[in-house]
């Protein structure tokens, strides 16, 4: 999964946000979980899977505010 553009999360809703949350949760301990047992090969991913829940996270608490 490549790396989420802005604009596509913002096209997101609530529900679609906490499942994309949910799914990269799932993947970043499988991430995890790869480089334990030597197994991961892009080691950039896990990076870019940290940073995609935060990105999500930063603009659900965005909308929320905005919805005061």
């Amino acid at each position: 999964m490549a790396e989420m553009k802005v604009a596509d999360i913002r096209a997101m809703s609530e529900d679609q946000m906490d499942e994309a949350i949910g799914n990269l949760k799932k993947e970043r301990f499988n991430l995890r979980f790869q480089r334990a047992t030597g197994q991961l090969e892009d080691t950039s991913r896990l990076r870019e899977a940290r940073r995609d829940i935060a990105r999500i996270k930063t603009i659900a608490a965005q909308k929320r505010a905005a919805k005061k």
